[in-house]
């Protein structure tokens, strides 16, 4: 009886978590606080709460904390949409790509493998030891700190910084 209440409740919370979109599943997770501030500021939380797939890395609070805090500020101002809208959607590739295909293209790839987001720019990701970072066009590299965070529209990947892009 106690194995039927385990398995009904694993059940019932795999089920409710997949029924979250990846937008949902940030909302419901402080680490995520200012990336939903930035995702409503930038007026992309209904384009990501669609049908999807979609494949977000998604930076955390501590990722934020290491811009500027007056350049965040800046980045938040509704004058600024386009800018925070460029930044938030190079962090979102189309698709539905698990820790386990990006570890496949990475390893066809020699450690390397280009993607490309919904800005339409690419990034890389790479592979370093057992672990994955993603490198912007300045260089800089995030690692992926957390994986597979699985919503009804796509997957959530969490990086430890933000990336720029063009």
């Amino acid at each position: 009886m106690k194995n039927l209440i385990l398995t009904i409740t694993t059940l019932l919370l795999t089920f409710t978590i997949s029924a979250q979109t990846v937008v949902d599943a940030a909302v419901s997770n402080k680490d995520f606080s200012t990336l939903v501030t930035a995702l409503k500021a930038a007026d992309l939380v209904g384009a990501l709460s669609g049908e999807g797939p979609f494949t977000v890395f998604a930076p955390n609070n501590d990722a934020f904390a290491k811009i500027d805090s007056e350049v965040l500020a800046d980045l938040l101002k509704p004058e600024n949409v386009k800018a925070l809208s460029n930044i938030l959607t190079y962090h979102v590739v189309s698709g539905k790509l698990m820790a386990s295909d990006i570890t496949k293209a990475l390893k066809n790839g020699y450690g390397k493998t280009k993607l490309t987001a919904l800005n339409g720019q690419k990034f890389v990701a790479r592979s370093k030891g057992d672990k994955i970072f993603l490198k912007d066009k300045d260089g800089n590299m995030s690692e992926v700190i957390a994986t597979d965070v699985t919503g009804s529209n796509g997957v959530i990947h969490v990086i430890d910084s933000v990336i720029m892009p063009e």
